[in-house]
């Protein structure tokens, strides 16, 4: 799969003028070789299955659509102590509404951000949701940060804080793997 700097990997684009007025379900999956470009992207040794569907709307008098979604994965992640490989699934809902006008900030303008505010709307970008993309990011907002196989310990006195956890390299993972295959 040949793609630019500017497409996604898994890109799944809607455009809004399409959209009924009742809201229109989408179903997608992604393909192998765009499974293989996630992993890579999110330094997973795999992704052996994306799917998820979606339900788009328009709401505020269609100034906004909103998107509710079901994410199913499996994934392959790397175990933090040991690196080697443990397979996770993910079963993750998520929503958010996508705005024709979303991104109007001033370059110099200060930004105040509050845990109680809602998430400012996602922009349309001409005429068009991608909701692959949208997909992907929160997969990869679902996945454990600090995935660890059950039984195993950290060895070497006490545990590391997340912060002193470093995120194994896709290559420190293969040489595991090879080492453990041979």
């Amino acid at each position: 799969m040949i793609l630019d700097d500017e497409t996604p990997e898994f890109s799944r684009p809607i455009r809004v003028d399409h959209i009924p007025v009742t809201g229109m379900r989408v179903d997608v999956e992604a393909k192998p070789e765009e499974r293989i470009a996630l992993a890579e992207r999110f330094g997973l040794p795999s992704i052996d299955l994306l799917k998820a569907q979606v339900h788009l709307k328009a709401i505020a008098g269609g100034a906004l659509i909103r998107l509710d979604g079901t994410i199913t994965a499996k994934v392959v992640q790397a175990c933090v102590v040991s690196l080697e490989p443990m397979p996770a699934k993910v079963k993750e809902e998520f929503s958010l509404t996508f705005g024709a006008g979303a991104v109007t900030e001033e370059a110099d303008a200060e930004i105040e951000l509050s845990m109680e505010d809602e998430d400012p709307p996602e922009p349309i970008i001409d005429g068009v949701i991608d909701v692959g993309e949208a997909v992907a990011e929160h997969l990869s907002l679902a996945l454990d940060p600090f995935p660890r196989k059950a039984g195993i310990a950290f060895e070497g006195g006490e545990e590391p804080t997340p912060a002193e956890v470093k995120k194994p390299s896709p290559f420190a993972v293969l040489a595991q793997l090879r080492k453990n295959k041979g």
